[in-house]
């Protein structure tokens, strides 16, 4: 068995998989009902004015301002009511000195109207003729202005950017249906191993049910990627090979499990015609990692073991689709006290899951191979390398979980 060589720091390992990472360029036309989320691979104008016409901010009365001048609560001014418009309707007749026009939050203001007061700040006479005004308005006031929102030309939407909620509604609210977008990254997952099944199966002697590929999946998704899965492909070099060629049509390939060195570990040797990036990082847990290019795609090796695998996901795979994904992922990072005494090795940074409880993180890990110790975490510590003990109560960084 040969020992993993060339161990490489954390640091410099992430930074050399996204330096060989590109975003995708494809681009295709969706719905803006479907573009949440997607990244805009275009400037996108307005082709209107929003809104396309001036409109009362407030319910009250359509005025000219300048007919409120003087206006007080014992000394109100008294404007003649000519009519209603209600939102959606279209002013009958212009404003004249003298007179107002009862108008509802939306609608369109009448011409020669300037400003609007507040309902709150008038009072309607019994013969709904007369209108009492106890405050005066300034020109503009209570008023939206067309194009006061979004001028037509103006770009609402710049390439790159993520279409949020709000920007899918400044998208419909220009009258767009559909945007183009960058398409979505397609990874591989393979699952490795003679031990595996898929869950849903009869669990044979000696076996265990396939956890990494439904994980990485899940990071796949959460990253903005396609997760395309790949069947379980057992420990035969050919079948790794064949497979591996298969996956090279997709925009990133990761291998789940066999990235170590054991007698069946057949993934370094698979990727042998490979410019090799790195095999082994100084982490705990999820050394064995290793990162590759075959053919111009990049090629990761995660860990068998769950907890090994799904950190290393986290720090590693998430900011790598990210970046081909065109969406910058950033994990919230709080601060929280050591809820133990917790022992780290010295030259390797460790990632320790831990549940957050009140102000306390409390460290879950169990072993590499048990998937509750991230099912029970909320986040992980890093303890970096040169440090040797966290004791109970010292402040810690956690990084929270999607």
């Amino acid at each position: 068995m040969e020992l993993l060589k060339n161990v490489i720091d954390f640091a410099t390992a992430r930074k050399l998989l996204l330096e060989n990472l590109k975003p995708v360029e494809r681009v295709e036309e969706v719905t803006v009902e479907e573009a949440v989320d997607r990244v805009a691979a275009e400037d996108i104008a307005s082709d209107v004015d929003v809104p396309p016409f001036s409109r009362a901010a407030m319910d009250g009365y359509a005025v000219i301002a300048d007919d409120t001048a003087g206006a007080r609560p014992l000394e109100p001014v008294k404007l003649r009511r000519i009519g209603v418009v209600h939102a959606g309707e279209m002013p009958k007749q212009p404003l004249t000195q003298g007179t107002c026009i009862q108008i509802a939050t939306g609608a369109v203001m009448p011409d020669g109207g300037d400003a609007v007061v507040m309902v709150e700040h008038t009072e309607l006479d019994e013969g709904n003729e007369t209108v009492h005004v106890y405050s005066p308005v300034r020109k503009g006031e209570n008023v939206t202005k067309a194009g006061e929102d979004i001028r037509k030309g103006a770009v609402v939407i710049k390439k790159g950017e993520t279409l949020t909620p709000g920007r899918i509604g400044a998208l419909a609210a220009i009258g767009k249906t559909k945007v183009k977008v960058y398409e979505k990254p397609k990874v591989a997952i393979i699952p490795t191993g003679n031990e595996i099944q898929r869950p849903g199966e009869n669990l044979q002697p000696g076996k265990i049910y396939d956890v990494n590929t439904y994980t990485l999946a899940s990071i796949v998704k959460i990253a903005g990627a396609v997760p395309v899965i790949y069947s379980i492909v057992p420990d035969e070099m050919d079948q790794i090979r064949k497979t591996l060629d298969a996956a090279l049509q997709n925009d990133l390939v990761v291998f789940a499990g066999g990235s170590s060195v054991g007698e069946r570990d057949l993934i370094v040797r698979a990727l042998e015609n490979a410019e090799l990036l790195f095999h082994g990082i100084a982490v705990k847990p999820g050394k064995p990692t290793l990162c590759a290019r075959l053919n111009g795609k990049i090629v990761i090796g995660m860990p068998g073991y769950p907890t090994s695998c799904l950190t290393n996901a986290y720090a590693l795979l998430l900011p790598a689709i990210g970046k081909i994904a065109r969406r910058e992922i950033q994990l919230k990072r709080v601060k929280a006290r050591a809820g133990r005494r917790v022992a780290s090795t010295i030259g390797r940074l460790q990632f320790l899951p831990v549940k957050i409880e009140g102000d306390t993180a409390v460290p879950v890990f169990k072993e590499s191979g048990a998937i509750t110790s991230m099912a029970d975490a909320d986040g992980y510590l890093e303890i970096p390398e040169n440090v040797d003990i966290v004791e109970k109560g010292e402040e810690v960084e956690v990084v929270v979980f999607l």
